[in-house]
């Protein structure tokens, strides 16, 4: 994470020396998704709820203080018969109250299972939220790079129109002197107007990116401004991008799970056992045939369940049984860690290999243009020859602005794979 902080920090000085309000580097629109996005901000409520779903658990080990009160009317009062002698033994309405304190002591791990489920549940949201966040960023990153290569296609359509126009303006020339036919002309208006065209969709393109980076920062969906990307000698390479996957958020939140899954089994084993109490105790009864109206208590008790039609059995079936579930399903995401991560780098590899070839071609296609440029004014050469060229240079310089984004965004995904954006 040091080192990516550092190259963003190279990045806006190498790159943006004077950043105006409106300029925006991937780590200031990273940090605008980590605080602003609406996704992150929806995902934000489980770990809170995880906690306080273990502080319930929690509450388990403290004295539990209860108040019973009430007020009984009956047909008629106990009596009790002594011989010939019936005396009565109560009111025949009276008020009562009861209060108790009352303690688990012990209960065989039930309680404490319930306890370390709930925190390991809890933990794993608190890691579920930083995997939620780590997807956030990717396509934060992606959304950015995807700005970059839409304006870069742009431009490079924007250079074709200007080629292209200057290429009509000279068979214009050329048709003005009877040098060429009027086919020659129609060609270049033809291809003038197919460029246009893709200008238009080239914008279109580039204002659907704009839009997704805004929501995923939660800026105006209007809103522009100027990114700054770093130079390919300026950012990291593939080498210098560990390729360990254990620090993935995933991958830790769902270890959580498996903690959680066998402290279930450990509470499922504990109700086949007792629960020892204790209870202090004040009960008062409204009864001036007694002496003693309220009686305090303290007890020290057992309480067992002797039979509950196998539903114990089943719940510890059922905690097994979930317990396997998640060792299956942190080894599939495991896999699938290793997959994003391979994949990535293979990505990063080629798209280099692809920076390479894509900047000899375009050497190579402005020199071919060139050369059928001064062909066609010298009447060697074909205006289609001309045409032709003009679309070989945009499109190998649509190949260049594509690859050098694939290399920056797989190197993101190289961070993402291993948990590090």
């Amino acid at each position: 994470m040091i080192r990516w902080i550092r190259v963003v920090i190279l990045v806006v000085v190498t790159c943006c020396p004077a950043l105006a309000d409106d300029a925006l580097t991937l780590e200031h629109c990273l940090e605008l998704a980590r605080a602003r996005s609406p996704l992150l901000s929806t995902a934000a409520s489980a770990p809170r709820l995880a906690q306080t779903a273990e502080n319930e658990a929690r509450s388990v080990f403290r004295p539990q203080l209860e108040l019973d009160a009430g007020y009984t009317r009956q047909q008629a009062a106990q009596q009790v018969n002594m011989g010939s002698v019936t005396a009565p033994t109560q009111e025949r309405d009276y008020p009562h109250a009861s209060i108790g304190l009352n303690q688990l002591l012990y209960d065989f791990g039930r309680s404490a299972g319930r306890v370390e489920a709930a925190g390991a549940n809890r933990r794993a949201a608190q890691f579920g939220y930083a995997a939620q966040e780590q997807d956030i960023l990717l396509r934060t990153a992606a959304a950015f790079y995807r700005v970059l290569t839409t304006q870069t296609i742009l431009q490079a359509a924007q250079d074709e129109v200007a080629q292209t126009g200057e290429h009509r303006r000279v068979a214009q020339t050329l048709y003005d002197q009877g040098v060429v036919t009027r086919n020659d002309l129609l060609q270049a208006e033809v291809k003038l107007a197919a460029s246009r065209q893709q200008v238009l969709a080239r914008q279109g393109e580039e204002d659907n990116a704009w839009l997704e980076l805004n929501y995923l920062t939660a800026r105006p969906p209007d809103a522009r401004g100027t990114l700054c990307s770093a130079p390919l000698s300026a950012i990291e390479t593939i080498e210098t991008i560990p390729a360990t996957i254990d620090q993935r958020p995933d991958l830790l939140g769902q270890s959580q799970r498996m903690q959680g899954a066998e402290a279930g089994i450990r509470q499922a084993r504990g109700a086949f056992w007792p629960q020892l109490f204790a209870r202090l105790g004040a009960d008062y009864v409204d009864n001036r045939y007694v002496e003693e109206q309220t009686i305090y208590s303290a007890t020290l008790g057992l309480r067992c369940t002797l039979y509950d039609g196998s539903a114990r059995d089943a719940r510890l079936q059922q905690a097994r049984e979930a317990l396997e579930q998640e060792r299956q399903r942190l080894a599939e995401l495991r896999q699938r860690a290793q997959l994003e991560e391979r994949t990535a780098r293979n990505d990063a590899r080629v798209a280099a290999k692809q920076i390479s070839v894509a900047q000899t071609a375009i050497a190579m296609a402005e020199e071919n243009l060139r050369i059928n440029q001064d062909r066609y004014r010298e009447q060697v050469g074909t205006a289609t020859e001309v045409l032709d060229a003009e679309t070989l240079l945009t499109a190998a310089r649509t190949d260049l602005a594509r690859a050098r984004f694939a290399y920056q965004l797989a190197l993101v995904r190289m961070r993402h794979a291993i948990g590090e954006l």
